[in-house]
């Protein structure tokens, strides 16, 4: 069974809905999947903090080639806080990991039309076993201890929370865990509260 290669992979096929065949709305998920790069960047030690800034400490190999254009971006441009880096390219950087799964053999994409009329695209996993390891890698990250948990998995909780995967991590979970995921969210790292602040800003806006 062919797996996810990276962490904003696994983010991606977490956040889709395998019976509507789409994924999460496209406003959460673009700074979800920029957020997983950023995540992943900073826990292979490419990326470090500098006073809430993201700072290249390695700027290479990155054999991913997603990675390694976010990484190319922070190390070429000037120092900005991680909610600006998760706020960036969104759809550029969601649009290229799509298409890596596509290209993976992991995901199909169907051209369809909406009455009819309007073009969409539907999204079916060509093996749902991969979609129900990761959901059942989520519900074992919240019944392990954290100490034991490890950081990659411990973004799957994270940023499905803030990222608002309500069907990955139901309220009832998030109510029952929420020490718990405090925690892991600390292990994940900065971008995942970056992400939360992103997503806070769009609510206010909407609110407005």
């Amino acid at each position: 069974m062919k797996q996810p290669e990276s962490l904003a992979q696994r983010m991606f096929l977490l956040a889709l809905d395998p019976d509507k065949g789409r994924t999460h709305s496209s406003t959460y998920l673009r700074p979800l999947i920029r957020s997983a790069v950023l995540t992943e960047l900073y826990l292979s030690g490419h990326l470090r903090d500098d006073a809430g800034k993201p700072a290249v400490e390695v700027a290479g190999p990155c054999a991913d080639p997603v990675l390694a254009g976010v990484l190319q971006e922070i190390g070429e441009g000037r120092p900005r806080r991680w909610q600006h880096w998760v706020g960036r390219q969104g759809r550029q950087t969601t649009d290229a990991v799509r298409d890596q799964l596509i290209d993976g053999g992991l995901l199909r994409a169907e051209p369809r039309r909406v009455l009819g009329l309007f073009p969409s695209t539907y999204y079916t996993l060509r093996d749902p076993r991969v979609r129900s390891r990761l959901t059942a890698t989520v519900s074992a990250v919240l019944r392990d201890p954290v100490g034991r948990v490890d950081p990659a998995d411990a973004a799957l909780v994270s940023l499905s929370v803030l990222g608002q995967l309500h069907k990955v991590v139901p309220r009832a979970k998030r109510k029952e865990h929420k020490q718990k995921i405090k925690a892991l969210t600390e292990v994940t790292g900065p971008a995942a509260p970056a992400l939360k602040k992103t997503i806070d800003t769009y609510h206010a806006a909407a609110a407005g």
